[in-house]
């Protein structure tokens, strides 16, 4: 599994944004410049997290991109999911069918309920995490996601009990 640029780059610039002071906005040219980015690739990058509904434009020759909702309301699932989809969805077993139309497994397949199951964990933690708790510095960010993870892994280990 990889993360893709457009997730990673994407997120980096929604992050961008909302540490931006509540009334600034960022334009295209800063994103470019401060994410060190191609200002055509950081145009189509806002253009998608514009038409999802993460951040919005705002007029004018010095306008830019400021978030469309609190940092507190962004889910980074959502947002992840919008920049690069997800591991495994319901047309997955469509979409490897090998040589034929339908894949030879369709029926009975034990690596579809690992890519499901895993699917599942990874949705399951990233909903827990909002834009607001990575904008802090990367001690913050590690303490509050070791704890996610920490709370997961209990919640998990009650289940199998």
């Amino acid at each position: 599994m990889k993360i893709t640029s457009q997730e990673e780059y994407g997120l980096r610039i929604l992050l961008r944004i909302a540490r931006c002071h509540d009334e600034d906005s960022m334009s295209i040219q800063a994103l470019s410049v401060a994410e060190g980015l191609s200002p055509a690739y950081v145009a189509k990058l806002t253009r998608i997290l514009r038409q999802a509904g993460f951040i919005n434009s705002t007029p004018g020759n010095i306008g830019g991109y400021i978030l469309a909702k609190t940092a507190t309301e962004i889910n980074i699932n959502q947002v992840l999911k919008t920049l690069g989809g997800s591991l495994y969805s319901k047309h997955f077993c469509s979409d490897f069918t090998g040589a034929s139309r339908l894949c030879t497994n369709s029926v009975d397949c034990s690596v579809r309920s690992l890519w499901q199951m895993i699917q599942f964990s990874i949705d399951q933690l990233l909903d827990k995490i909002q834009l607001s708790d990575l904008i802090g510095n990367e001690k913050t960010s590690d303490n509050l996601l070791k704890q996610l993870l920490q709370q997961h892994q209990y919640s998990a280990d009650m289940k199998m009990s």
